[in-house]
């Protein structure tokens, strides 16, 4: 019989929870500044008839809505392991993350067909106004993306949150140029084509955290993390003779997992014992690669070809 051993690492998320978890008090404080926002330009879009303020608010109510169930992740996130869901529900912010992204894209899809009704349908556009209330949505997103700088770099939901928060920045922007060629040329369709310009800002973003999302879910190797490398640095392990069926995935954000069968020779086994052999192994992974669970099965040479026959 082959010998298992797992090897956690206090990192990230094995501290206190998940990478999320630790910014969830910020992550509050911003979904409460931009449901504040949301009101705002939706009074500011009505008042000067502005399309891209309007559009601008849409897109931040679907922000809301990605705060929020990012919250609500977190809760699943930190519930305990059960005896049928054995990592807990860390796996709950990767789908909000995919949920993040499809409402993402939902709201360029409404600003594109919105711009081109407004093109169809002109609308004469109070700059002054729009102005204004473009300012003010331009000041709280850049405070919601201080309090969220820092957790968008170890967590894919806070990323998702933080892109969605900085679209909405860049998006402030573009009604704040809009309003101020409405107020000195009057050019009217200055309006939707800021619209158009927010919906293009929404996409490329979008779409890169949309890879990162699948790829945890299709479980691919941690992003980091070169399985080539990590098989030499374990066949250079004194008395290690082969390494088969070794597997690395993310579990959630700031939890990558790793297993492997090690076969090692008898000599090497007898000499220094299981414990000294798992402890060198993790002591290899562990000096050159930041996995949070490690789980060895030590064999005896031969021991793949036993198990090879008794499955057939």
């Amino acid at each position: 019989m082959g010998a298992g051993h797992d090897h956690g690492h206090a990192h990230g998320a094995a501290a206190g929870g998940t990478a999320t978890s630790a910014y969830r008090g910020r992550l509050r404080i911003a979904l409460a500044i931009t449901l504040g926002i949301v009101v705002v330009q939706i009074v500011g879009g009505v008042l000067a008839d502005s399309l891209a303020l309007v559009a601008d608010s849409a897109h931040m109510a679907t922000d809301a809505l990605g705060l929020g169930m990012a919250l609500l992740a977190i809760h699943f996130a930190n519930r305990p392991p059960s005896e049928r869901a054995t990592f807990g529900y860390a796996r709950a912010e990767i789908l909000a993350a995919l949920a993040n992204c499809l409402l993402l894209l939902g709201a360029g899809g409404y600003v594109v067909y919105e711009s081109v009704q407004r093109f169809v349908t002109p609308a004469q556009t109070e700059g002054r106004l729009a102005l204004v209330f473009g300012v003010i949505g331009l000041v709280a997103n850049l405070v919601s993306l201080s309090l969220l700088m820092r957790g968008q770099k170890e967590s894919l939901n806070v990323r998702g949150a933080f892109l969605e928060v900085a679209a909405d920045a860049l998006g402030s922007v573009t009604v704040i140029v809009s309003s101020v060629v409405i107020m000195f040329t009057g050019w009217q369709p200055a309006d939707p084509i800021a619209s158009l310009v927010i919906a293009l800002m929404i996409a490329p973003r979008t779409w890169k955290l949309l890879s990162e999302t699948l790829s945890v879910l299709l479980e691919a190797a941690p992003k980091g993390v070169d399985m080539a490398e990590v098989r030499s640095h374990i066949l250079a392990t004194d008395g290690v003779e082969d390494v088969h069926d070794l597997h690395a995935w993310t579990i959630t954000s700031g939890m990558p997992v790793l297993s492997a069968h090690v076969v090692v020779s008898s000599e090497a086994l007898n000499a220094i014992g299981h414990e000294k052999m798992l402890h060198e192994l993790q002591g290899c992974l562990g000096d050159h690669f930041d996995v949070e669970h490690c789980t060895f099965q030590l064999e005896p040479s031969g021991h793949a070809e036993h198990e090879a026959r008794l499955c057939h």
